[in-house]
């Protein structure tokens, strides 16, 4: 084998999907590679010599054509050539060279050899250029202990024994290992099982000789379970077949590995952070809610492993600040009475949205059956002030913008709030802008919730209004993605780390802006972006690609921010590219892209492209 360069391979090696390769198969792909210059005189020869390949720039900078779609600007770390990959007429690549650079050229039938022998590598470049960040990379949505692999839980080592020993040998070796089950084998495979219970109905019971091979009392040809599978496939399955014991094999050769139980689904289930949530429902104290609530982060750090575990992590999040609310109004109305006016409770922005972080303020109001005389204001303001301190003890930390609650411009009567409305759609400052993109976003936690309904009932249509759905547009395509001309991520200023960028201000809030517009003009009062993109999807709002594309990238964006703030021990959103993997790089980069895209598209929607 010819020398390799190193930085050849280490290219190769961080370059997505490549990076599935073993260390041996990454030399053999980088021995079919062709290194070239492209220059603006060398280009058009090159690109006729690798006719049909694949193209990955390793340096410089491109506006490529190579497809029916439109021109692209790329540079390092992208492809281009993918769509040939699959034609037999490749099609033609044009290439402007905005910065001479090397590229790595892979010819199709080397490309072919490798798309067999990996099919995710087939599924990233069939998927390379059609704005689909949705990968099998992306597609493992978890729900933190129900959605760990098998293989993670079972203990080390099998209990078993073979079919042709005696009931007393399985017995005995049922008492000296501790356990309630026994898998029976013959010739290392899985024939049965015994359980207690086999033991109390056939032999106890029935008085059988104890001598006899265990094969005779066993539960023959059990049902069964692959290592791959998931705590909550065992789940489904012990439910369905109703079965206390579900013996565990490999996946590959059928060998026995283990035994789950019912009592090891309640152990792991312990551990579950719903039970924490079931907990602060039964706190009696603001000593018991600050104790629970501090065991929040503490569970998502030990259980969450993978980015899908996250998933659930800000819904999780923002029941517990719920539960603690309304908790919190129990415990002032205990001392002071019952609330001397109908009120309703709510929640704004990421809590009313249900993708809080370990980052998120509290953003909270009251909403009134009338507006309040003073003495009934006194009431609220002091239980405001009891609930956003409570909560700032029990880590929902107060908004710095003072949005909340204790504050008294956010003690509205439905009159009143609707008279706001009104100001923002017929004068739509820049504040007034500021102001809906955070109020908009809302949700009744406690009191009269039909005070909300009541509320978004009489300004439904008023925030149609075309003027004032312009300028929300306007703001959020003023907005700037992390990202340059030629798809190189633009790095936030001032930190410690130079390579970071700040995923809820340059990625996830703009998504916020959008569906809420979309939502805004398809009457849409729903808060949660996923309940949102479906009402859009359900009403024809918006194209069905466009909605899941917007749907795996807030996923991919929320999933990171979480990691980040979790392995880190941090609240900031400061995500530094150099801790991504070569597919959340790439992933990245595309989800930014068609942020972009829709951006574009809501202005030339709603403005008739005028900013």
């Amino acid at each position: 084998m010819n020398h390799i360069p190193q930085h050849t391979l280490d290219f190769i090696r961080d370059s997505a999907p490549f990076d599935l390769l073993d260390e041996q198969e990454t030399k053999i792909l980088a021995q079919s590679i062709t290194v070239a210059y492209f220059s603006q005189e060398d280009v058009d020869s090159i690109l006729k010599q690798q006719q049909g390949g694949l193209f990955l720039i390793n340096g410089g900078q491109y506006s490529i054509k190579d497809s029916a779609e439109p021109q692209r600007h790329l540079s390092e770390g992208d492809y281009f050539g993918c769509d040939n990959l699959w034609q037999k007429q490749p099609n033609e690549i044009s290439v402007k060279v905005d910065k001479p650079g090397l590229v790595y050229c892979l010819p199709k039938k080397s490309f072919t050899v490798w798309a067999k022998k990996h099919p995710n590598i087939a599924i990233f470049f069939q998927n390379y250029t059609s704005e689909k960040i949705h990968s099998v990379h992306l597609d493992d949505s978890k729900s933190m202990w129900l959605y760990k692999p098998i293989s993670e839980v079972i203990s080390d080592g099998v209990v078993s024994e073979d079919i042709h020993s005696s009931i007393l040998q399985g017995v005995q070796k049922m008492s000296h290992s501790g356990v309630s089950s026994l898998v029976i084998t013959d010739n290392q495979s899985l024939v049965g099982i015994l359980t207690d219970k086999d033991i109390r109905n056939r032999v106890v019971a029935e008085q059988a000789d104890v001598n006899l091979a265990v094969s005779t009392i066993m539960t023959h040809e059990p049902i069964r379970i692959s290592d791959q599978h998931t705590l909550f496939d065992a789940l489904c399955v012990m439910t369905e077949h109703n079965v206390q014991h579900l013996p565990v094999v490999n996946s590959n050769t059928g060998i026995p590995l283990g035994m789950l139980t019912a009592s090891d689904m309640i152990r792991h289930q312990r551990g579950n952070v719903l039970l924490v949530i079931n907990e602060l429902t039964k706190a009696t104290s603001l000593y018991d809610l600050t104790r629970l609530s501090w065991q929040l982060p503490h569970y998502f750090s030990k259980h969450a492993i993978r980015l899908g575990d996250f998933d659930i992590a800000g819904k999780v999040l923002s029941q517990a600040t719920d539960i603690m609310t309304r908790k919190l109004i129990v415990f002032y109305q205990q001392q002071h009475g019952e609330a001397p006016l109908e009120y309703c409770w709510l929640v704004y922005g990421s809590q009313a949205r249900e993708d809080q972080t370990m980052g998120s303020d509290q953003d909270n109001g009251l909403l009134f059956s009338q507006e309040p005389n003073a003495q009934q204001d006194k009431y609220f303001a002091d239980m405001a002030e009891y609930v956003c301190r409570g909560l700032d003890k029990c880590g929902i930390r107060l908004c710095t913008g003072n949005i909340m609650a204790s504050n008294p411009k956010l003690r509205l009567s439905v009159d009143q709030a609707v008279k706001q409305a009104q100001e923002w759609v017929y004068e739509p400052s820049p504040q007034a802008i500021l102001d809906c993109n955070i109020f908009l976003d809302v949700r009744a936690v406690a009191g009269n919730r039909f005070l909300l309904e009541q509320l978004q009932t009489k300004r439904k249509e008023l925030l149609k209004q075309s003027r004032f759905i312009a300028a929300l547009a306007r703001h959020a395509g003023e907005a700037q993605v992390p990202l340059s001309m030629f798809q190189k991520f633009i790095y936030k200023t001032g930190l410690d780390r130079k390579d970071c960028i700040d995923l809820k201000h340059s990625g996830v809030s703009i998504i916020n802006n959008l569906v809420r517009i979309y939502s805004l003009v398809n009457g849409l009062t729903m808060p949660a972006i996923p309940h949102r993109l479906d009402g859009l999807l359900a009403h024809a709002g918006m194209p069905s690609k466009d909605v899941k594309n917007i749907r795996d990238i807030w996923l991919l964006l929320n999933r990171l921010r979480w990691r980040h703030q979790i392995q880190n021990k941090v609240t900031d959103n400061y995500i530094s590219i150099s801790d991504l993997s070569s597919i959340e790089k790439y992933q990245l980069k595309e989800a930014l892209r068609v942020i972009r895209r829709m951006q574009q598209m809501a202005i030339f929607k709603f403005t008739g492209g005028l900013r």
